[in-house]
């Protein structure tokens, strides 16, 4: 590392980093969560906002979880205005040169580590923090940006890196470095079951919600428990490689939980992170504690017509067939694994037949941030798989929400 660099490093390390005081609050229990909990769930908040948190916090709540949507509300309020100005302010007087864009990831670096240790300073639990999209295609940086997110907290901070073939790649060297990692925007058994085999991270996650919307906004069905027939398979496909393969440790977060009847049905899921709104559903519901029960062993019938033209693009999200397994098993095998490149993971996929990682241009990226994060199926041959395609969508729709957060931050550089 040349001495800019480190210096830079160094100035951005002491903005962002907080010495962790006090103890932690004291809360009422909930019998609800305490049911989750005895059914075998870590119960988590989906939030950047303080405030919503402090609402409905309670004793069983463990974690909280931020992304570059939530971080962009919290900055769009102004609560981080001040950051901003000091943080440009003391780069500038240590007269690091940096050029606008790298002004801009350097302040959003601070930014996010501020809004997560509001969380910790409140709550002293665990806080997944999200890396700026713009890096998950870059294994250096991912792994620059996520040693320097560890680094500042390491007793809380949890690094959220996205999935992509790069992101694959980096969380096996940071898992392997220590670092605890939510590896997110999963929308697949298979998508989650190669992160767990071939990179152990911490957490792995489906997001559900969006997977019935994607249904119901094609009128390929009702939606209902589209997404929670992937997220249970999804748990069973771990336990099964946690229990085969001693090097498995991932665990599955339930996310883009929507209502308070999905926080009932995915009972004992090994984790579930819950936006303020549906927990408070949940918690309001009037159901009994013994009216919650695990559907984990259940079989789901999907709410997908089976006679909709799109209706055979589904199935490929819940199942794990034996070849994908003989694709990683044979990936885990290769000599080069630990030098290798995105693009080498995703040219492996393709010549062993597995439509895991189509090659999305420029053009077609804006395509897909313009139309939103629920994708346009009509608008993709067949041979875009569906969790590909939604993780694209996924990335690409935080990518819009980190742009807006972006632009407030260029305002105080003009």
């Amino acid at each position: 590392m040349d001495t800019v660099s480190q210096k830079l490093e160094e100035v951005l390390h002491r903005l962002a980093f907080e010495k962790i005081e006090g103890e932690s609050p004291r809360s009422e229990s909930d019998p609800l969560l305490a049911r989750l909990k005895a059914l075998g769930s870590e119960v988590w908040i989906d939030t950047g906002e303080l405030e919503k948190a402090k609402e409905i916090w309670k004793n069983e709540l463990t974690a909280l979880t931020t992304n570059n949507t939530l971080a962009n509300q919290v900055v769009q309020s102004g609560i981080m205005d001040k950051v901003i100005e000091d943080t440009i302010q003391k780069i500038r007087q240590e007269g690091l040169e940096l050029s606008e864009e790298e002004m801009i990831l350097e302040v959003g670096f601070v930014i996010n580590c501020k809004i997560a240790l509001r969380l910790v300073q409140a709550f002293k639990v665990k806080v997944s923090v999200e890396l700026y999209p713009a890096v998950s295609r870059n294994i250096e940086r991912t792994l620059h940006f996520g040693r320097r997110y560890y680094k500042v907290c390491p007793e809380y901070f949890t690094v959220k890196v996205p999935l992509t073939p790069e992101g694959y790649l980096a969380v096996r060297t940071l898992r392997q470095e220590g670092v605890p990692i939510n590896f997110t925007l999963g929308f697949s058994v298979r998508q989650n079951y190669l992160a767990a085999r071939l990179a152990n991270p911490d957490f792995v996650n489906v997001f559900l919600g969006r997977l019935n919307q994607v249904v119901m906004d094609h009128k390929a069905g009702t939606g209902e428990l589209v997404g929670e027939k992937v997220t249970l398979a999804t748990q069973q496909a771990l336990r099964l490689a946690r229990d085969n393969h001693k090097d498995v440790g991932s665990r599955l977060i339930a996310a883009s939980i929507r209502n308070g009847e999905q926080v009932a049905f995915l009972a004992g899921l090994d984790v579930l992170t819950i936006p303020p709104k549906a927990m408070k559903e949940f918690q309001e519901s009037g159901k009994s504690s013994e009216q919650v029960e695990s559907h984990i062993n259940d079989p789901i019938e999907p709410g997908i017509d089976p006679q909709h033209a799109l209706a055979k693009r589904f199935p490929e999200l819940w199942q794990l067939s034996d070849e994908f397994k003989d694709f990683v098993n044979a990936l885990i095998d290769t000599p080069e694994l630990d030098s290798m490149q995105g693009k080498e993971l995703a040219g492996i996929a393709r010549d062993r037949g597995v439509n895991l990682f189509h090659p999305f241009s420029d053009d077609d990226l804006k395509k897909i941030q313009d139309h939103g994060k629920i994708p346009d199926l009509s608008a993709w041959p067949e041979s875009v798989a569906l969790d590909d395609l939604m993780t694209q969508s996924a990335l690409q729709s935080f990518t819009k929400d980190q742009n807006a957060l972006d632009e407030r931050i260029r305002s105080f550089l003009r």
